[in-house]
C-alpha cells in the first residue's frame, strides 16, 4: 500500500437521475410549528415517541449520519494526485497537487482534500477525522435508490432486510432507544424506519399564532399522548428558533440550499447537546450528481464540496462541549467514473470517499487499501475498484465509540456482514 496500512485499523441522464434529482431540488418547508398550523396530525406522527429524560438515555455518546445523496465523486473530494495514473484518468477534473494553485489539501503525500474542504483539512490536522477511500457498499450496479436503500438497509444484498440499519441498532437499546433517534428531514429516510419509533424535525416558512397553539392545548388536554407529543414539538421549535436567532446574528438568512443546511444543523446543534436532548441524528445533503459541467477546483462541485465543508464546520465548532463524545460519518451511495464523461462530468461509479469525524477519533489517517487507478486497475475498466466494505466502518463505530456487542450487530444491525471486518483502534482510547 503507498498510504496509510487499512489493518492500522458522453453522459446521459437516466429516468432515475430525473427522480433523483426532482428529489433533491425539493426544498426542505416542514417544521413541526408549521405542520401543526395546517394539521396536527403529520407533525405529531413524526414524534411518535417516548418522552426524553436523562433518566431514560442509554447512552451519552451522539452519533450523526450525513448521507449525500446523488454519489459524490470521491476523486474529486479526496484527489490522489501522486498515483502515477491520476492527471491522465482524471483529464479536466484533476486537482493539482499541493504545490499548484489551487492545489489539494495535503494528507499524507499521496492524498489530498478538495481544496474547497478547509474546515475538513483543519480537523484532519488537529486528529480528528479520518478519511476513507475505495469505499463501497456490496452493491455493484449503478441505480441511485437501489444503492441508497442497500446503504441504509445494511444488508449484503437487495431483499434481505428492510428496515433500516440505524432502527435496528437504536433497538438493542431497548425500550429506551425509541428516546434517541431523530432525522433532520421532514419524513423519516429509510435508515431510520423501522419498529423503533424515531422524531424528525425540518426547517419550514409558516408559523402557527401562539394562540392556535393555545387553544390546540386546551382541546386536547385529556389526551395525555397528544399534549406529551405537542409539548414535544413546541420545545423541538424552541431550539430551533434559538438556532436560527443565532444563525441570523452571523448574517445567515435566507432559504436557499447554502442557509436551509446550515439552519438544519444548527438546530441539530442544540437538540443534540440538550441534556435529555437526541444522540442519534440522520442528516440529508442532496445535490451530488454531477453528470455534467462537474468543475474540478472551481465549479459546481466546488460550491457543493463547500456548502458541506461549512456544515460539518459547524457541527466541529459548535459541538466542541460534547466533541469528545460524538462522531459524525458522512456517505454517499457510490462514487463515480474515474474519466470525464462528453458533457464535462462523470457517471455513476462504484468506489467512493468516507469520512469520520470526532473528538475521540483516532484521526489524520487515510485508511485505505489503494487500488491504484491504471486502466488495468479499476473496476470494469471504469471506475474506483471498492477495496473497504462501508459496513466495516459502521461496525467499528458501533462497537469502538457507541459500546455496542460486536455479535448483536453482526447478527442484527448488519446481517450477513460477517467479511467486512472492523477496523482496528478507529477510536482514541482514554
Amino acid at each position: 500500500m503507498s498510504n496509510d496500512d487499512l489493518n492500522q485499523t458522453g453522459a446521459h441522464e437516466c429516468a432515475d437521475c430525473r427522480r433523483a434529482a426532482a428529489a433533491a431540488a425539493q426544498p426542505i418547508s416542514v417544521s413541526r410549528r408549521g405542520v401543526l398550523a395546517g394539521g396536527a396530525g403529520l407533525a405529531l406522527a413524526a414524534l411518535g415517541m417516548p418522552g426524553l429524560s436523562l433518566a431514560a438515555l442509554p447512552t451519552d455518546h451522539r452519533l450523526i449520519f450525513v448521507l449525500l445523496r446523488g454519489g459524490m465523486d470521491g476523486l474529486a473530494a479526496v484527489p490522489a494526485y501522486a498515483d502515477p495514473a491520476y492527471k491522465a484518468a482524471r483529464g479536466q477534473l484533476a486537482i493539482d497537487d499541493p504545490n499548484g494553485e489551487q492545489g489539494a489539501l495535503d494528507l499524507n503525500g499521496f492524498f489530498g482534500l478538495h481544496p474547497s474542504l478547509k474546515n475538513l483539512h483543519g480537523m484532519y490536522r488537529d486528529g480528528d477525522l479520518a478519511v476513507f477511500h475505495a469505499v463501497a457498499t456490496p452493491y455493484r450496479e449503478r441505480s441511485h435508490f437501489d444503492a441508497q436503500k442497500l446503504l441504509e438497509v445494511g444488508g449484503n444484498q437487495l431483499g434481505q432486510v428492510r428496515d433500516g440499519w440505524m432502527n435496528r441498532m437504536l433497538g438493542l437499546y431497548g425500550a429506551a432507544g425509541g428516546n434517541l433517534g431523530i432525522a433532520f428531514n421532514q419524513t423519516i429516510p429509510l435508515i431510520l424506519s423501522g419498529e423503533v419509533p424515531v422524531a424528525s424535525w425540518a426547517p419550514g416558512g409558516g408559523e402557527a399564532p401562539p394562540e392556535f397553539l393555545e387553544r390546540l392545548s386546551h382541546v386536547y388536554a385529556s389526551d395525555p399522548l397528544f399534549s406529551r407529543l405537542l409539548n414535544q414539538a413546541v420545545a423541538a421549535d424552541a431550539l430551533a428558533d434559538q438556532a436560527g436567532a443565532e444563525m441570523a446574528g452571523r448574517g445567515m438568512t435566507g432559504r436557499g440550499p447554502r442557509q436551509v443546511l446550515q439552519r438544519t444543523l444548527a438546530t441539530a446543534v442544540e437538540m443534540l447537546k440538550a441534556e435529555n436532548g437526541h444522540r442519534m441524528a440522520v442528516v440529508e445533503v442532496g445535490g451530488w450528481d454531477t453528470h455534467a459541467n462537474q468543475g474540478a477546483a472551481a465549479g459546481g462541485l466546488a460550491n457543493q464540496l463547500g456548502q458541506l465543508d461549512e456544515g460539518l464546520g459547524t457541527l466541529n465548532r459548535e459541538l466542541q462541549p460534547i466533541w469528545n463524545k460524538t462522531a459524525i460519518v458522512v456517505m454517499t451511495e457510490f462514487g463515480r467514473t474515474v474519466a470525464i464523461n462528453g458533457t464535462r462530468g462523470t457517471d455513476h461509479g462504484t468506489g467512493g470517499v468516507a469520512f469520520l469525524a470526532g473528538g475521540a477519533v483516532n484521526g489524520g489517517h487515510v485508511l485505505t487499501n489503494w487500488p491504484g487507478l491504471d486502466q488495468s486497475q479499476l473496476y470494469e475498466g471504469r471506475d474506483l475498484m471498492p477495496t473497504l466494505d462501508s459496513r466495516s466502518i459502521l461496525k467499528s463505530v458501533m462497537t469502538q465509540h457507541l459500546g455496542l456487542p460486536a455479535g448483536d450487530i453482526d447478527r442484527f444491525v448488519l446481517p450477513n456482514s460477517g467479511a467486512a471486518t472492523q477496523i482496528r483502534q478507529l477510536f482514541a482510547t482514554a
